[in-house]
């Protein structure tokens, strides 16, 4: 089921009304209406992956319990380990064994030996890297004594399979949503029409700002090698708005979403494409991912505590994992490397958290030393973009090469003047709107009332004009 499809148009309301007019007086009846309505809401992918998910969440809540009643640290361990164990093993099997098997033959094959493994003929559980991920959090922050093991399963299986959230996030923390869950939930006009906003904002985002970048996008990297290079550079920068505006936009989905009910996701976008350097579009970019790697990974290893050397190993460590857990490709375990080189000079330096406040800060426009800065941030952050959305490493190589030098071919890239414009409004907005936590939360605030609902309605004239064909997230194959 899309957040774009006719589907949760009619499968959100439902919810909505019985959540608010039905289950209103019980807390526990509210929770139980998320819960049911979420495995639905899954189910609606592959019902089969259900067992899967409750599979999942049975491991980590009882796993949870174990680790907090048991008296010794050795029975503590052994049900902490059991839980990572499966849950990465699961993980594993059905994402990344046949990238292990095939790579493992492919070298096999170059010192002569002809080895064929078998491979697994299996689809990909939509969202098992984001479900996975509050999984282990949880028994992380249980055995670290961050948090209490949660003694409610229902509870429990709301947290980790809140439909906004279910399929691509943002990775929530225990510590952050289960509190939530927990506490009873006062219906708030001004919460739900903030969260209705920010639902228009992010299927703006999807609908007519990525699906058309995506038609061009599509269009080169099907065919690369016979655009010139100013043609594959110019499709390389509409994959970075398209993959910008489907990702963050799902985010604002699902945020709005959320806050319908009463709840607050964390924050995964903060206009990353206005950023002065690759450590601020890193803070700015898939803030759940980052920080989760940053607190159960780089920290852990020693964070920047110790020497330079420390200090880069840990660098290429997170963002090479990073780039493994988008998908069993040497493209994503590329784009990572090349993303940790680009935020080498400014760790060595001492640079990395330069850049902490919002550019241009109480000014309308950037001085000229601030726009250079997120030109080359943007440029850098497309090409890297290249790796991650090419078939393999031969294409991005290609395209690469292509690129800068300048390569010419009969084919050209025409990109219409109706797209064009709607690009240029969109940032236009983005930038009014990146003191805010979306685009467009006061937009208005200050307009008559009339005003505020043409501009309202003029987005949602462009979502219905622009929605001829569903297309899928990007994140849901991660």
């Amino acid at each position: 089921m899309l957040f774009n499809s006719t589907g949760f148009a009619l499968f959100l309301p439902v919810v909505f009304l019985l959540y608010w007019f039905v289950c209103r007086k019980s807390l526990r009846l509210q929770n139980l209406l998320l819960l049911l309505s979420s495995y639905f809401f899954y189910a609606c992918w592959d019902w089969r992956f259900l067992f899967l998910l409750l599979f999942s969440t049975l491991l980590d809540y009882y796993s949870g319990l174990k680790i907090e009643e048991h008296p010794k640290p050795a029975g503590r361990k052994f049900w902490f380990w059991l839980s990572i164990s499966l849950n990465l093993g699961f993980l594993g099997i059905f994402k990344y064994y046949n990238f292990f098997a095939e790579s493992f033959s492919a070298g096999l094959q170059q010192l002569g030996l002809m080895v064929h493994p078998p491979l697994l003929d299996v689809l990909l559980p939509v969202g098992i890297s984001f479900y996975t991920f509050h999984g282990l959090s949880y028994v992380i922050d249980v055995y670290k004594s961050r948090i209490r093991a949660e003694q409610n399963f229902v509870d429990y299986a709301v947290f980790v399979s809140f439909f906004p959230l279910l399929v691509a996030g943002p990775i929530e923390r225990a510590t952050h949503l289960l509190p939530q869950i927990k506490r009873p939930r006062m219906a708030d006009a001004s919460k739900m029409t903030d969260g209705l906003r920010q639902i228009l904002w992010g299927l703006f985002k999807k609908i007519v700002i990525a699906d058309n970048c995506a038609e061009y996008a599509n269009q080169v990297f099907s065919n690369s090698g016979l655009y010139s290079g100013p043609a594959l550079l110019a499709g390389a920068v509409l994959f970075a708005f398209q993959i910008y505006g489907d990702f963050s936009g799902y985010s604002d989905i699902a945020l709005g979403t959320a806050r319908l009910f009463g709840i607050e996701l964390l924050r995964n976008f903060a206009f990353p494409y206005f950023s002065r350097d690759i450590a601020e579009f890193w803070r700015r970019w898939h803030i759940s991912l980052s920080s989760w790697f940053r607190d159960y990974l780089y920290i852990p290893l020693g964070g920047s505590k110790g020497g330079k050397w420390q200090q880069v190993r840990n660098t290429f460590i997170i963002f090479i994992v990073s780039g493994f857990w988008h998908g069993a490709n040497w493209t994503f375990i590329a784009w990572g490397a090349l993303n940790a080189l680009y935020f080498l000079p400014l760790l060595l330096s001492s640079r990395n958290r330069s850049n902490m406040d919002m550019v241009a800060e109480g000014k309308m426009l950037p001085g000229l030393k601030e726009l250079v800065q997120m030109l080359i941030t943007f440029l850098l952050s497309t090409l890297a973009w290249i790796f991650f959305r090419a078939a393999d490493m031969e294409q991005a190589l290609s395209i690469l090469t292509r690129i800068f030098t300048l390569s010419q071919s009969e084919y050209s890239l025409y990109i219409s003047k109706t797209n064009l414009l709607l690009l240029v409004f969109f940032i236009l907005m983005e930038w009014a709107g990146r003191h805010q936590t979306y685009a467009i939360a006061r937009t208005g605030s200050g307009w008559p009332k009339a005003l505020r609902w043409v501009f309202y309605y003029f987005l949602i004239i462009l979502i219905f004009a622009f929605s001829g064909s569903q297309q899928q997230f990007i994140y849901f194959q991660f």
